[in-house]
């Protein structure tokens, strides 16, 4: 009750500011009245939308809608509330500076000035527009990011080796067959010598790739194979299930979806790669991460890895990096990780500010990350989930060539 409590005070506070904003810029009171209606609408539908939430189901595409218009709807609020709530500081303490001086026959509030509303409501702009975009563009927004990596120890033969490396499919959120068929085509314009999908292959049930199981089927097999592993969202410990034979049938259900879409899954395993008579070591773990499932078991998936063979590392969750394997004696080269979506929201321009909110919880989170000598690269992921929507964090499609030597620069 008490939160209840507390959210409807949040909520009316940023809705008199917000309206306060509105009456500063226009006196015509059937705008106002138009404003508040829709504002009371959307919250009604909001908190319905949120009392009707099942945890047998799930995620829907309905629960997705009605955060993606939480968001859209209230962050520019909240960005309008701190505006015109600094001005009400600055006003307050300009009507105590007025009676300190003995001009009492002025109004110990001076009104509102427009150019602040004006200013509020521009910056409350840009999250509604980028939130917007986000939701109808953004999300399929698919970029093509290429990465050379340098490693002294690697087989002659592997150099120049392309690894196309996608993750978080999460195939339950998707709703065009069109964008996800172009992704697709991107995918295999590519032409790398292998594919390697580290995790979230759905949301929650298996169900949720049957519609797009044609479409990933045609990812192209390169010559070293298409390979996976399973990421936190396949393993169904997000609802609650009628049973355990229904949680371990879905289970089931969902590693087979690998086989139907031809990629091989590793289960705690390890394959050799082989090239023109030399070889490297792909090691595949189930889901480990801090905080999240821990299925992943390291020392079964190396069994028969040596600390002087070359291998990548396949392991869902980055923060596994971080706690197991990037001081690993046994000497993970290269690890491939996806996950944390760079929260589907940041800032990112090329050699100028890379920054997403998930940074404060993930340290290797999005891109290449290095530790002597030790590489991971953190995908940002394919699909979406949660919020329907990107917003400066793309979904991306990695390109990641090896090469033979030191790097330089």
């Amino acid at each position: 009750m008490f939160r209840w409590i507390l959210f409807i005070v949040f909520v009316a506070l940023i809705e008199i500011y917000t309206f306060q904003a509105v009456k500063t810029l226009t006196k015509i009171r059937w705008v106002q009245y138009t404003y508040l209606v829709v504002s009371l609408l959307i919250i009604i539908y909001i908190a319905y939308q949120f009392t009707q939430f099942d945890r047998s189901v799930g995620q829907t595409k309905q629960t997705m809608l009605t955060l993606g218009l939480l968001l859209i709807t209230f962050l520019p609020k909240i960005i309008i509330t701190v505006v015109m709530f600094g001005e009400d500081v600055i006003r307050v303490f300009d009507g105590f500076m007025k009676e300190f001086l003995g001009n009492s026959n002025e109004s110990f509030l001076p009104d509102r000035r427009k150019f602040v509303s004006q200013a509020a409501l521009g910056l409350a702009a840009i999250p509604f527009l980028s939130l917007l975009y986000g939701m109808t563009k953004g999300k399929y927004n698919f970029k093509v990011i290429k990465q050379t990596i340098f490693f002294p120890d690697l087989p002659d033969n592997f150099d120049g080796m392309t690894i196309t490396q996608i993750s978080d499919i999460h195939s339950g959120s998707f709703d065009d067959h069109e964008e996800i068929n172009h992704a697709i085509d991107m995918i295999n314009a590519q032409k790398s010598d292998i594919i390697l999908f580290t995790g979230d292959i759905v949301n929650t049930h298996a169900t949720e790739m049957h519609p797009w199981i044609d479409a990933f089927k045609r990812i192209e097999t390169p010559a070293m194979g298409k390979y996976s592993v399973l990421g936190n969202h396949d393993y169904g410990e997000y609802v609650t299930w009628p049973s355990e034979k229904d949680k371990k049938d879905n289970f089931d259900a969902i590693k087979d979806l690998h086989r139907q879409i031809d990629f091989k899954l590793l289960l705690n395993e390890n394959i050799k790669l082989e090239r023109d008579g030399q070889q490297i070591t792909l090691v595949g773990v189930e889901n480990w991460g801090e905080g999240f499932k821990q299925a992943g078991d390291l020392s079964k998936a190396s069994v028969g890895v040596k600390p002087e063979d070359f291998k990548i590392l396949m392991s869902h969750d980055p923060s596994h990096w971080e706690y197991e394997v990037k001081s690993n004696v046994n000497n993970y080269q290269l690890t491939l990780s996806g996950h944390t979506h760079g929260l589907q929201f940041g800032i990112e321009i090329p050699g100028i500010i890379k920054w997403s909110p998930v940074q404060y919880r993930y340290k290797q989170w999005a891109g290449l990350y290095e530790n002597l000598g030790r590489y991971i690269y953190v995908n940002r992921g394919f699909g979406f989930h949660a919020y329907p929507g990107r917003v400066g964090i793309w979904p991306e499609i990695t390109v990641i060539e090896l090469k033979k030597g030191e790097r330089v620069g």
